[in-house]
């Protein structure tokens, strides 16, 4: 059976000897928990915080309540917030924060509609990023929000 992609990147963040921290809202730790089951998951896995409600962005981030108001819990400007915000509270080298609308009843509108997903990473202060509309389910939206993720942070790091 081939190797998770997951599986993969934390290989790669285990041999450049860096680790990794997760914010996640949509995904709501399920990012995190396929990082805890790798092989490397001691090495590279510093920690998460599922902030699945807005309150949370703010209380436990410290995400400006005016970002959330102009831009939405689910966009890419509170998804890169959510990132720099992370890496004061969770000493890592790299942080990855995860937004988006897996199901009805959030901001989706005609331009962002459910299956939108933000996905930003910070790693050793370099920026990667993507906005992707999945379909399907919840379930399905959210693996292919983790395996999109794992395939961004595995072309980033190649780069360094």
């Amino acid at each position: 059976m081939a190797e998770s992609k997951i599986g993969v990147c934390s290989k790669i963040i285990a041999q450049r000897g860096l680790t990794i921290a997760f914010a996640e809202s949509a995904t709501a730790g399920w990012l995190c928990s396929e990082f805890a089951l790798t092989e490397e998951s001691g090495k590279v896995l510093k920690g998460g915080i599922a902030c699945y409600d807005a309150s949370l962005k703010i209380r436990l981030l410290g995400v400006p309540q005016e970002l959330i108001d102009k831009y939405t819990p689910e966009s890419m400007e509170v998804t890169r917030e959510m990132a720099y915000r992370l890496k004061t509270i969770i000493d890592s080298d790299i942080q990855v924060t995860v937004t988006g609308l897996t199901t009805p009843g959030g901001s989706e509108t005609p331009d962002k509609p459910v299956g939108t997903m933000f996905v930003f990473a910070l790693i050793s202060g370099r920026e990667a990023s993507f906005r992707k509309v999945f379909s399907g389910s919840c379930e399905e939206v959210i693996h292919q929000t983790i395996e999109a993720t794992a395939e961004l942070l595995i072309s980033a790091l190649s780069k360094t």
